[in-house]
Protein backbone atom coordinates (compact mmCIF):
# COMPACT_ATOMS: atom_id res chain seq x y z
CA UNK A 1 0.00 0.00 0.00
CA UNK A 2 1.32 3.47 -1.21
CA UNK A 3 1.99 5.82 1.87
CA UNK A 4 -0.01 9.44 1.31
CA UNK A 5 2.41 12.32 1.91
CA UNK A 6 0.09 15.07 1.14
CA UNK A 7 0.48 16.43 4.91
CA UNK A 8 4.59 16.16 4.72
CA UNK A 9 4.60 17.93 1.36
CA UNK A 10 2.26 20.74 2.43
CA UNK A 11 4.50 20.99 5.08
CA UNK A 12 7.67 21.10 3.20
CA UNK A 13 5.91 23.64 0.70
CA UNK A 14 5.40 25.97 3.68
CA UNK A 15 8.67 26.39 5.06
CA UNK A 16 9.80 26.85 1.26
CA UNK A 17 7.21 29.63 1.60
CA UNK A 18 8.70 31.03 4.76
CA UNK A 19 12.14 31.00 3.54
CA UNK A 20 11.04 33.06 0.47
CA UNK A 21 11.12 36.56 -0.08
CA UNK A 22 7.95 36.86 -2.49
CA UNK A 23 5.73 34.33 -4.30
CA UNK A 24 6.60 31.52 -4.76
CA UNK A 25 4.57 29.74 -8.34
CA UNK A 26 2.87 26.71 -8.35
CA UNK A 27 6.13 25.36 -10.63
CA UNK A 28 8.83 26.54 -8.37
CA UNK A 29 7.02 24.81 -5.65
CA UNK A 30 5.76 21.34 -7.60
CA UNK A 31 9.70 21.36 -8.94
CA UNK A 32 10.82 20.77 -5.16
CA UNK A 33 8.03 17.97 -4.74
CA UNK A 34 9.14 16.53 -7.99
CA UNK A 35 5.14 16.25 -8.74
CA UNK A 36 2.88 18.23 -11.24
CA UNK A 37 2.05 21.72 -10.48
CA UNK A 38 -1.96 20.68 -10.96
CA UNK A 39 -1.42 18.79 -8.25
CA UNK A 40 0.19 20.76 -6.14
CA UNK A 41 -2.42 24.04 -6.82
CA UNK A 42 -5.05 21.24 -5.45
CA UNK A 43 -3.28 20.78 -2.15
CA UNK A 44 -2.86 24.37 -1.60
CA UNK A 45 -6.35 25.09 -2.49
CA UNK A 46 -7.33 23.68 1.22
CA UNK A 47 -4.85 26.06 2.35
CA UNK A 48 -6.25 29.11 0.84
CA UNK A 49 -9.82 28.34 1.73
CA UNK A 50 -8.04 28.03 5.56
CA UNK A 51 -6.60 31.13 5.61
CA UNK A 52 -3.10 30.06 5.65
CA UNK A 53 -1.91 31.05 2.17
CA UNK A 54 -3.36 33.14 -0.62
CA UNK A 55 -2.51 33.25 -4.65
CA UNK A 56 -2.57 35.60 -6.86
CA UNK A 57 -2.15 35.06 -10.83
CA UNK A 58 0.24 37.23 -13.21
CA UNK A 59 3.25 38.12 -13.47
CA UNK A 60 4.92 38.42 -10.09
CA UNK A 61 2.03 36.29 -9.09
CA UNK A 62 2.42 32.92 -6.56
CA UNK A 63 1.55 31.82 -3.36
CA UNK A 64 1.94 33.40 -0.30
CA UNK A 65 2.31 32.42 3.93
CA UNK A 66 -0.63 34.58 5.16
CA UNK A 67 -0.32 32.61 8.69
CA UNK A 68 1.54 34.03 11.36
CA UNK A 69 4.00 30.75 12.06
CA UNK A 70 4.15 31.17 15.89
CA UNK A 71 0.41 30.83 15.94
CA UNK A 72 -0.04 28.13 13.15
CA UNK A 73 0.18 24.66 14.09
CA UNK A 74 0.46 21.15 12.36
CA UNK A 75 -2.51 20.29 13.60
CA UNK A 76 -3.92 23.79 11.97
CA UNK A 77 -2.24 22.53 8.33
CA UNK A 78 -4.11 19.41 8.79
CA UNK A 79 -7.66 20.38 9.37
CA UNK A 80 -6.65 22.38 6.30
CA UNK A 81 -5.88 19.43 4.13
CA UNK A 82 -9.61 17.80 4.79
CA UNK A 83 -8.11 16.19 7.73
CA UNK A 84 -6.98 12.90 6.14
CA UNK A 85 -6.88 9.83 8.16
CA UNK A 86 -3.57 9.56 10.05
CA UNK A 87 -3.20 6.21 10.58
CA UNK A 88 -3.72 3.85 7.63
CA UNK A 89 -4.90 0.34 8.90
CA UNK A 90 -7.07 -1.75 6.73
CA UNK A 91 -9.32 -4.10 7.96
CA UNK A 92 -10.49 -7.61 6.24
CA UNK A 93 -14.09 -6.60 6.11
CA UNK A 94 -16.01 -3.58 7.12
CA UNK A 95 -18.98 -5.15 8.19
CA UNK A 96 -18.33 -8.74 9.10
CA UNK A 97 -20.62 -11.38 9.67
CA UNK A 98 -17.63 -13.70 11.24
CA UNK A 99 -17.83 -13.18 15.32
CA UNK A 100 -13.47 -13.41 14.79
CA UNK A 101 -13.55 -10.77 12.45
CA UNK A 102 -16.09 -8.73 14.65
CA UNK A 103 -13.93 -8.85 17.66
CA UNK A 104 -10.81 -8.01 15.70
CA UNK A 105 -11.60 -4.90 13.64
CA UNK A 106 -13.31 -3.61 17.40
CA UNK A 107 -9.79 -3.61 18.87
CA UNK A 108 -7.83 -2.16 15.47
CA UNK A 109 -10.71 0.40 15.33
CA UNK A 110 -10.38 1.22 18.81
CA UNK A 111 -6.58 1.38 18.71
CA UNK A 112 -6.59 3.45 15.57
CA UNK A 113 -9.15 6.27 17.53
CA UNK A 114 -6.83 6.58 20.06
CA UNK A 115 -3.52 6.84 18.21
CA UNK A 116 -4.98 9.50 16.04
CA UNK A 117 -6.34 11.68 18.84
CA UNK A 118 -3.09 11.55 20.70
CA UNK A 119 -1.22 12.02 16.81
CA UNK A 120 -4.01 14.70 16.79
CA UNK A 121 -3.21 16.24 20.06
CA UNK A 122 1.11 16.45 19.31
CA UNK A 123 0.31 17.89 16.22
CA UNK A 124 -1.60 20.60 18.16
CA UNK A 125 1.74 21.79 19.90
CA UNK A 126 3.87 21.84 17.03
CA UNK A 127 4.18 25.13 15.26
CA UNK A 128 5.59 26.13 11.72
CA UNK A 129 7.86 28.37 13.76
CA UNK A 130 9.35 25.49 15.36
CA UNK A 131 9.87 23.71 12.00
CA UNK A 132 11.71 26.15 10.54
CA UNK A 133 13.41 27.15 13.77
CA UNK A 134 14.73 23.28 13.63
CA UNK A 135 15.46 23.90 9.90
CA UNK A 136 17.67 26.50 10.57
CA UNK A 137 19.60 24.48 13.41
CA UNK A 138 19.89 21.94 10.78
CA UNK A 139 20.99 24.55 8.27
CA UNK A 140 23.90 26.04 11.26
CA UNK A 141 25.15 22.26 11.47
CA UNK A 142 25.26 21.30 7.49
CA UNK A 143 26.90 25.04 6.75
CA UNK A 144 29.42 24.39 9.75
CA UNK A 145 30.32 21.46 8.37
CA UNK A 146 31.49 22.97 4.94
CA UNK A 147 27.68 22.19 3.39
CA UNK A 148 26.18 24.45 0.99
CA UNK A 149 22.80 25.44 0.08
CA UNK A 150 19.52 23.72 1.17
CA UNK A 151 17.63 22.00 -1.23
CA UNK A 152 16.90 22.63 -4.70
CA UNK A 153 13.94 25.19 -4.32
CA UNK A 154 16.50 27.90 -3.02
CA UNK A 155 18.82 27.38 -6.13
CA UNK A 156 15.28 28.31 -8.45
CA UNK A 157 13.50 30.56 -6.43
CA UNK A 158 15.42 32.28 -3.27
CA UNK A 159 18.56 32.22 -0.77
CA UNK A 160 17.96 31.59 2.48
CA UNK A 161 17.49 35.03 5.14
Amino acid sequence: MKQNSQFSDVLHVLLHMAEGDGPATSDMLAAALQTNPVVLRRLMSGLRDAGLVTSAKGHGGGWVLSCELDRTTLRDVHEALGAPGLVALGFREDRPECLVAQAVNEALSNAVQQAEAALLARLGTVTLAALSQDFHARLARHRAAGGQGWHQLQEHTHETR
